[in-house]
């Protein structure tokens, strides 16, 4: 089939048509494990940790930033640094805002517990 000679309500049908075929496999994507690497002093201002998940056992995404703004924590998603047109283009990022939700509840919790963890090993 040519995409590109559809005319985009045909295409949009197309799509609909097949997005109804096939069952929703992105709603089924969970946290399955996550790794943080704190930093002692941040290599730039806001950067906390990097981290890295893994989505059902079958995608990993490095690279994760966990940087503090002035909304409080948040998690940043790798960028393509060689980029040449927008600054800071994202490789990786969720679609839904689901998805996206659960990524960083997990990460952010993961951090807070890496950090009592080391706070707890500093002082005892």
């Amino acid at each position: 089939m040519n995409y590109n000679a559809m005319k985009k309500a045909d295409l949009i049908a197309r799509i609909q048509e097949l997005e109804a075929q096939s069952p929703k496999t992105v709603a089924n994507l969970q946290v399955t494990a996550c790794h943080i690497y704190p930093f002692d002093e941040s290599p730039t201002g806001s950067l906390k940790a990097l981290a890295t998940v893994i989505l059902s056992d079958a995608f990993q995404v490095r690279n994760l930033g966990v940087k503090s703004g002035p909304n409080g924590l948040f998690v940043d998603y790798p960028y393509d640094p060689l980029n040449k047109g927008i600054v800071g283009r994202s490789i990786c990022n969720p679609i839904t805002r689901e998805l996206r939700d659960h990524i960083e509840t997990t990460v952010l919790a993961k951090y807070q517990e890496s950090i009592a963890t080391t706070t707890e090993a500093n002082n005892g």
